[in-house]
């Protein structure tokens, strides 16, 4: 898949989410702000509980949690608002305006691999029901669960089985939410229709720290805070050994695809990595948490010398320089193409869309094995890359 962090769309399974990807380089996120909980305001609330995610609030309650997923392209209006209820906690405490949602949830229907993948981290997936796209999966316990029709496979991103979802009956319904996404027809299932908004995110840690969410969907607060907190700590440690760096390899990202050339914008999510990883990505200067279209020509001009250059590939075939030359001439013409510093990530293969989400720290020390060696000691000295490789001949 070229250009698989254009813009931060759909983080879905393999051939569902390139459209999106596209469409969402037109419209930039804003950033959130954190925001008040006006329409509660005679509750006694708490802090905020995230910390690094900007696309979901949660205060505590004293009959259980006020949950916000904010609209990152509006950030004045909100993709939902919920009142996460504790066992036994009666809906009428819930205060007016927002979705009532008793705790933990028995039941899921899931629309993204970052959202089930969650469950299974948190040894809950038996709650899941559900999911979209089944042929396209990676994990094998989720493959398990398929064939043995413990989880059904309810459809593609565009054919969705609504019938068989009315009939499972489950409780929240989580979706991976799009600009101009119309989610009504989801409304006969029954389901509480929950935004997973985690795709959105610009930096590594907003990204994971969504594990959380599912903890306080599911009653697993205490495991996914000690989960998220650990990969926290190894994110923060990695990003500490390239703090010094003072010569910083240059890199771009992505490739041209369908006649358009995207790149990341310098508040993208791939940026950050690359800056945690002590690398000087060449449009770090771009305000941009999108990507933005540029011709072969300018982006030549600017990346021509750059050191690396990282790419992605969705094809059950490897990516090689061969194969780049024959798709594109001006490839060959850039120093990272000439001196093999190409750096692939092979989604199928390495189940990226399943779990790189929640493995931030291990795309981090991928990068730093190529940009800086020499930085990676202790448990880290004999580290192998999990998903980046150089490209093949």
């Amino acid at each position: 898949m070229q250009g698989l962090f254009v813009s931060h769309r759909r983080l879905a399974l393999i051939f569902g989410v390139l459209v999106l990807l596209l469409a969402s380089c037109r419209h930039t996120p804003s950033v959130p702000k954190e925001t008040s909980v006006s329409s509660a305001d005679t509750v006694a609330l708490g802090e905020n509980l995230f910390r690094y995610a900007r696309n979901v609030t949660a205060y505590p309650t004293e009959y259980g949690y006020l949950m916000e997923v904010l609209n990152p392209w509006d950030s004045t209006q909100k993709l939902g608002r919920f009142a996460l209820l504790k066992e036994g906690v009666p809906a009428a405490n819930c205060p007016a305006g927002w979705e009532p949602v008793s705790i933990p949830a028995q039941s899921f229907v899931s629309f993204s691999s970052t959202q089930w993948s969650v469950f299974l981290l948190l040894d809950e997936i038996d709650r899941v029901k559900g999911i979209l796209e089944g042929r396209y999966v990676h994990d094998v316990r989720m493959k398990r669960l398929l064939d043995e029709g413990i989880v059904k496979d309810v459809g593609t991103e565009s054919a969705k089985n609504i019938e068989l979802m009315i009939q499972m009956h489950p409780d929240l319904l989580l979706y991976s939410p799009y600009f101009d996404g119309n989610q009504d027809p989801l409304k006969v299932t029954g389901a509480v229709l929950f935004p997973f908004a985690d795709y959105l995110e610009t930096t590594p840690l907003g990204r994971a720290e969504w594990i959380r969410v599912v903890g306080l969907l599911t009653g697993r607060q205490h495991e996914a805070d000690s989960c998220f907190e650990a990969i926290v700590h190894r994110y923060e440690t990695l990003k500490a050994c390239c703090a010094e760096v003072v010569d910083k390899p240059t890199v771009f990202s992505d490739l041209a695809f369908n006649g358009q050339w995207y790149i990341a914008g310098g508040q993208s999510y791939i940026a950050r990595l690359f800056a945690d990883a002590g690398a000087e990505y060449l449009w770090k200067d771009n305000p941009s948490a999108a990507s933005f279209p540029l011709d072969a020509e300018t982006i030549l001009a600017k990346a021509r010398h750059a050191d690396f250059w990282r790419v992605a590939n969705s094809s059950s075939l490897p990516m090689t320089y061969a194969s780049l030359q024959k798709e594109n001439a001006v490839y060959g013409l850039f120093d990272a193409f000439l001196n093999r510093k190409i750096l692939v990530c092979d989604i199928q293969e390495t189940g990226y869309f399943e779990t790189s989400q929640l493995e931030p720290d291990v795309l981090l020390a991928d990068f730093i094995h190529f940009f800086h060696p020499e930085r990676l000691t202790g448990i880290y000295a004999d580290y192998e890359p999990k998903y980046y490789h150089l490209m093949g001949e």
